[in-house]
């Protein structure tokens, strides 16, 4: 009979952690930070951020990208390039997807109005960009956020 309590108590513990597990990091808010333009380290971010939903849970996170400079070639479609002074965009469809996923899981997306403007990209150019997810500056974003109590991640 103790064999079977001491089981009982074994599986309660596993299960106890396992539905807590989101609990252990609580809420948060992050701002990651995307500047550049090499497409395996924008992926390697997209996954970062996904891990970290993955790890806190949508529900705890409230979690935003903010890019300028080259870091706009995320959002931007590789047909997209001629016109503007970037030399490459990786929104390809499998990076469209994942960005898509991440917005459902409710990660926002803040585009530099310097950079648009500097770099020659309208904003219709960029995948599922719009308006409100223009920021005045990216860099000044990132400060206004850390300011506000977010946590700052440059993959």
């Amino acid at each position: 009979m103790k064999y079977l309590i001491a089981v009982f108590a074994m599986i309660g513990v596993l299960f106890t952690g396992a539905v807590s597990a989101n609990d252990y990091y609580g809420k948060q808010k992050v701002v990651y930070h995307i500047n550049g333009d090499d497409g395996k380290e924008q992926a390697g971010a997209l996954r970062n951020i996904q891990n970290h939903i993955n790890a806190v849970g949508k529900e705890n996170l409230d979690l935003k990208v903010v890019m300028h400079g080259n870091g706009l070639t995320l959002l931007l479609p590789p047909d997209a390039v001629e016109g503007t002074k970037f030399k490459v965009g990786n929104a390809t469809d499998e990076m469209q997807a994942t960005i898509s996923g991440l917005k459902t899981q409710g990660v926002s997306f803040q585009i530099c109005a310097n950079t648009l403007k500097g770099k020659n990209v309208k904003l219709d150019a960029l995948y599922d960009a719009s308006e409100a997810d223009v920021v005045p500056s990216g860099v000044a974003e990132l400060s206004r956020l850390q300011q506000m109590g977010y946590t700052y991640v440059k993959p």
